[in-house]
């Protein structure tokens, strides 16, 4: 069992996180331009108080039928924050 433990916490060190604070009208935007480098794994937007708001695999949303309906609904909560974070985990 404690093999399969290392094993998992390899797999958390290959990736990096990176926070971006942002206003709520620059958050499609912001999320478009980190879909579009390539080397992101997960986006996870939170609230001013940071509470996590939406959390998007980005493998699954670079699917084309997948990402229209996530941008709509990031979009959807961009109306309703004034300021948040914007969370992202890197491939290394």
């Amino acid at each position: 069992m404690v093999k399969k433990q290392e094993k998992k916490q390899e797999k958390k060190e290959d990736f990096s996180r990176e926070q971006f604070k942002v206003y709520g009208h620059e958050l499609v935007e912001k999320i478009k331009a980190l879909i579009k480098e390539g080397n992101i794994r997960r986006i996870i937007i939170k609230n001013e108080k940071g509470k996590e708001m939406m959390e998007i695999p980005v493998t699954f949303a670079v699917v084309g039928a997948f990402f229209a309906p996530v941008l709509a609904a990031v979009g959807a909560l961009a109306a309703l924050m004034t300021k948040c974070t914007i969370e992202v985990e890197r491939k290394k």
